[in-house]
């Protein structure tokens, strides 16, 4: 909905509050755009009071929150939603949603190419069907084109601006027409925008009626055309402010629709149980803002009041005061030790779950069955657990513009505030799938990485990852740059692209897209050595624990997986251009023997935006076949 009208004018699925379409991203709409706004405006008065709506509970990921934002940090709470909606648009449900406001607020009419902000008047909205908010639009009552018939829409004009500190502008159309100077006739005068179509800023051209000057949209575009804007404003229009520092930087002329206008900074973990936990401990983690806000002396009516203690009717007060303060002392150890660390250890306990000799007892969120490799496979697979349920708990932490944040080192691109003060909560979602976990031999990985680690090709690959960070981040650090910090090492490279040839010859027979399906790859060093990959499904329009995936880790099926796989990767289409593929100076590209063909997927299955690949060290597909892990076929 929007402040201005309380009216709904679209939906979108709570998952692309993480990805697409979150806090300070414009959401195309069928006749205008709008942006989300900041966390300050979200209102969950509403719905705090359903018996069915709660915070999502996952200790783990709040506390790696609380490490980036403080203790102000709550909760991690779903977005705002009331049932109720198709039988009654008009009731309650029809208030309760997710703050935006027009964005770009300059709009032109399709007509007569009128170019005016939302606040001048001159454009009316209209959004008269409770059933059909796609249909909410602007119009151009006062158009002098169209004499007759319904006024003619009005949409939001194509350009903004914005820069690599967060911040996003409308274009600064009167000055730009008139060279930074006033209209010399009137104070506000009226703008025209002759759009001949097409992606180009050279098809567009602003004129200003009043005076007559016009001039073309392609002298903002480029290098060049950064000397024709003003300096950035420093302004936030999620957040309805601008920063009181300033900003001064040098703008970027964007489109609506621009995929670099709004990067997601996300922290996502697997709701695990701890392996030196006991139940009632990790029962009590679960429900911990439930549990531990309470004095031992209200359990009695908790008890009887609170969903959360339900699942703990076994234990009695003293052992559940017990499992607290256990709990507690165990978080604020792990909180001390992540705030020594730039970015917070996610991985660990999911990687000593899934390698534990002992699986822990199922439950609603966790689901492990061990098969174990088959016989064909030894000595590809030291294990294979398959993960029968999963639950994936994510939280929006920020997002960036015209630069994509690196996962790694989060703070090498400027995060853009998610509210106008310290938030006491942050956007999460909850999804729910299934996943197989492999992991490789250990011995065979410590062969193949003294072949590998001082070839010819991994040289190349370090040298590009060198020139990669230079590029890109060296003029942003003060003081001293680690060109290779966070370079992810050999070993990753092998396992990321075996995920890869996994990924992409399951998706062929479980039932899901590529697209539906994600990656967790744990990779260790040489003090810690780790060899897994978890591939798994975490659908939000369905349960996805169908078993499409899992049924792909019984033994017959993986062993035909895994043959065609590692069969087909000697070979691609692009060959020979893409096995012959290394990085060389100056290129800075972060694959080798890889392409659109073999290897890459969506944005959305790769954790590495399909960088650290290549076939090469994987599979013999060039004369350098000690580079492979698996030299022979299965």
């Amino acid at each position: 909905m929007t402040t201005n009208h309380r009216r709904r004018v679209g939906s979108v699925r709570p998952s692309h509050l993480m990805f697409t379409s979150g806090v300070g991203a414009l959401v195309d709409m069928p006749n205008f755009s709008v942006l989300v706004r900041g966390l300050d405006d979200w209102n969950y008065n509403d719905v705090r009071d359903r018996h069915d709506w709660k915070p999502i509970a996952e200790p783990r990921l709040l506390s790696a929150v609380q490490g980036i934002f403080g203790k102000n940090v709550k909760e991690l709470l779903p977005a705002p939603w009331l049932d109720g909606l198709d039988q009654d648009p008009r009731g309650p449900a029809s208030r309760v949603g997710v703050p935006t406001v027009p964005f770009p607020s300059w709009l032109r009419c399709t007509a007569c190419n009128e170019l005016a902000p939302v606040d001048s008047r001159v454009f009316g909205f209209e959004n008269e069907v409770p059933r059909r908010p796609q249909d909410a639009r602007f119009f151009h009552q006062g158009c002098g084109v169209k004499k007759s018939g319904a006024p003619p829409l009005a949409i939001s004009s194509r350009f903004l601006i914005s820069c690599t500190a967060g911040h996003l502008d409308d274009f600064p159309y009167p000055e730009f027409v008139h060279h930074g100077a006033e209209c010399p006739k009137v104070k506000q005068p009226r703008l025209r925008m002759e759009d001949r179509g097409g992606n180009r800023g050279v098809n567009v051209e602003i004129k200003c009626v009043s005076c007559g000057e016009h001039r073309n949209m392609g002298q903002a575009m480029g290098q060049r055309g950064e000397q024709n804007l003003p300096r950035c404003r420093g302004r936030h229009p999620h957040l309805n402010r601008f920063d009181p520092q300033g900003c001064g930087c040098a703008p970027k002329v964007l489109t609506v629709g621009a995929s670099n206008q709004w990067f997601p900074q996300n922290l996502s973990v697997l709701a695990v149980p701890r392996t030196e936990a006991s139940e009632l401990e990790t029962k009590v983690e679960q429900h911990w803002n439930a549990v531990s806000t309470l004095p031992a002396a209200m359990y009695p009516y908790a008890r009887e009041n609170v969903p959360a203690f339900h699942e703990l009717t076994g234990w009695s007060d003293a052992e559940i005061e017990a499992a607290v303060e256990r709990v507690r002392a165990r978080m604020e150890q792990e909180s001390e030790e992540d705030s020594e660390t730039e970015q917070p250890d996610l991985r660990t306990p999911e990687w000593e779950v899934f390698a534990a000799s002992e699986l822990p007892a199922p439950t609603d969120d966790f689901t492990l069955r061990r098969i174990g490799a088959p016989p064909e496979l030894a000595g590809y697979y030291a294990d294979v657990v398959q993960a029968e349920r999963l639950r994936e708990v994510r939280a929006l932490t920020g997002f960036t513009r015209l630069d994509a944040p690196d996962p790694e080192d989060p703070k090498l691109v400027t995060r853009a505030p998610l509210a106008r003060s310290t938030p006491q909560w942050v956007p999460a979602s909850e999804v729910r799938g299934e996943g197989i976990f492999l992991r490789v031999p250990e011995d065979l990985l410590f062969g193949w990485e003294g072949r590998a680690a001082e070839s010819q090709a991994m040289h190349r690959h370090r040298r590009a990852y060198a020139e990669f960070r230079k590029n890109r981040y060296s003029d942003r650090i003060p003081g001293e740059f680690d060109e290779m910090r966070n370079w992810p090492g050999p070993r990753y490279l092998a396992l990321h692209t075996l995920s890869h040839l996994l990924i992409r010859t399951i998706a062929l027979e479980c039932g899901y897209s590529s697209a539906n399906l994600s990656e967790r790859i744990y990779a260790g060093t040489e003090d810690d050595p780790r060899s897994g990959i978890l591939l798994y499904t975490a659908v939000p329009d369905a349960e996805g624990t169908l078993g499409g995936l899992v049924s792909q880790a019984e033994p017959d099926r993986l062993v035909r997986l895994t043959r065609r796989a590692l069969s087909e990767a000697r070979r691609c289409s692009s060959d020979p251009l893409c096995a012959e593929r290394l990085p060389q100076p100056p290129a800075d590209h972060l694959h080798g023997a890889a392409c659109h063909v073999c290897l890459f997927v969506s944005e959305t299955t790769c954790e590495r935006g399909n960088r650290f690949l290549d076939r090469r060290f994987v599979v013999p597909v060039d004369e350098h076949e000690d580079l492979a892990l698996y030299r022979e076929r299965p």
